[in-house]
């Protein structure tokens, strides 16, 4: 039986926490990242099945993030939870908020992607390292 891994990304720690419980409660493993730089460390180290932007972190951001994903050649699945139902264009869907929509949302999501087993690329440095991730 397979594990699903998520990496779940977000500035606001009590959100992050409580999110994450959730998720455990539910019976998948949750790496959490507080911020932009530790989820592109986390995504280079990990082999996750989900990727969860909380609507804390910016638009730009996000964008970034999505960008190198998907610039290091995986097809892991990327939803965001929005704010006033804003989501980033590049993201593969949105969720609710609601713990029970939450899951809902994921389980739905992880149904339609066929993921790639290959180990994604280790995202380029330079990019990594930019201004507009600090």
């Amino acid at each position: 039986m397979h594990i699903t891994v998520v990496l779940a990304v977000g500035l606001n720690s009590w959100r992050l926490t409580s999110q994450g419980s959730e998720l455990r409660s539910a019976g998948y493993i949750v790496i959490s990242a507080s911020s932009i730089r530790d989820a592109i460390e986390q995504f280079k180290v990990g082999d996750f099945d989900l990727v969860v932007l909380d609507y804390s972190i910016s638009a730009e951001h996000k964008e970034r993030l999505i960008s190198l994903i998907r610039a290091s050649g995986s097809r892991t699945p990327v939803v965001c939870i929005p704010n006033s139902g804003y989501c980033d264009s590049f993201a593969d869907g949105a969720l609710q908020d609601d713990a029970s929509a939450l899951l809902t949302g994921m389980e739905e999501i992880l149904a339609k992607t066929q993921r790639a087993r290959a180990v994604p690329a280790i995202l380029c440095g330079d990019a990594a390292n930019g201004a507009a991730l600090r």
